[in-house]
């Protein structure tokens, strides 16, 4: 599986943006996704999560309530809208797929995925 991420850029805080990764192969809709971010000087951290088929996901406390992930496996294609953009959510934003079949658990660990997109920079002005 290959992953592509697109859409950051630099936004005021309070503003919003709509993160993309497109996925090539026929395996996406048989791979839960995630988004991650990692800020500089900080460890990779977990943002959300989305199940095979969309019926589960699970969000970071930093980011629930703003954030919104989605899928479409129609289109072999992950979302991450984000909302009430603040300035700590300045980071390079990285999807990832699990590997074919893995069952929605500990989703929020970095170690349940085998593939990752290049990433995307999100960068938030005050």
């Amino acid at each position: 599986v290959q992953l592509q991420a697109s859409g950051g850029g630099l936004v005021q805080a309070g503003g919003s943006l709509r993160l993309s990764c497109a996925a090539s192969g026929r395996t996406f809709s048989s791979s839960t996704m995630g988004w991650f971010r990692q800020a500089p000087g900080k460890e990779r951290e977990f943002v959300a999560a989305i199940s095979r088929g969309g019926g589960s996901t699970t969000y970071a406390d930093s980011v629930k309530g703003r954030f919104t992930i989605s899928r479409d496996n129609a289109k072999n294609s992950l979302y991450l809208q984000m909302n009430s953009l603040k300035p700590e959510d300045t980071a390079i934003y990285y999807c990832a797929a699990s590997r074919i079949g893995r069952p929605y658990y500990r989703e929020y660990e970095t170690s349940g995925y085998d593939y990752w997109g290049q990433g995307t920079l999100v960068t938030v002005s005050s």
